[in-house]
C-alpha cells in the first residue's frame, strides 16, 4: 500500500519559516515528479510547487516564487517544501503528491498519490 505522510506543519508568525516533509512508502518515486498543493478554507486546492526526478527541475506557483523552495532526497523517498517569509495568505492545509511520470506538471489530476495533509497557520 502506497502512503505519503506529511509532517512539519504548525503555527508561525508572518515572516517566519516552516519546512514540510513528505515521506513515501510502499512505492519508490525516485523517477517520478512529485509536488505540493494547498487548500485554504473555502477555496479550491491549488498548486504550490513541483520537482522532477532529474536535474532536478522545479516549478512554482507565482504566489510563492522567491519564498518557497522544493527539494527531494531520493535515497529517503522523501521530498520537502521550505517555506520562508510566510504570509497569512499562506494559511492552508498542505498536501504532498506524487505522480507516475517524469514531467513536471501543475495539474492536480495528473498526480496519482496524495498525503492526508498538514495544517499551516500563519498569524499576522
Amino acid at each position: 500500500q502506497v502512503q505519503l505522510v506529511e509532517s512539519g506543519g504548525g503555527l508561525v508568525q508572518a515572516g517566519g519559516s516552516l519546512r514540510l516533509s513528505c515521506a513515501a512508502s510502499g512505492l519508490t518515486f525516485s523517477s517520478d515528479a512529485v509536488g505540493w498543493f494547498r487548500q485554504a478554507p473555502g477555496k479550491e486546492r491549488e498548486f504550490v510547487a513541483a520537482i522532477s526526478w532529474s536535474n532536478p527541475g522545479t516549478t512554482f506557483a507565482d504566489s510563492v516564487k522567491g519564498r518557497f523552495t522544493i527539494s527531494r532526497d531520493n535515497a529517503k523517498n522523501t521530498w520537502y517544501l521550505q517555506m520562508n517569509y510566510l504570509k497569512p495568505e499562506d494559511t492552508a492545509v498542505y498536501y504532498c503528491a506524487a505522480r507516475w511520470g517524469r514531467a513536471l506538471t501543475t495539474d492536480s489530476a495528473l498526480y496519482r498519490y496524495w498525503g492526508q495533509g498538514t495544517q499551516v497557520n500563519v498569524s499576522s
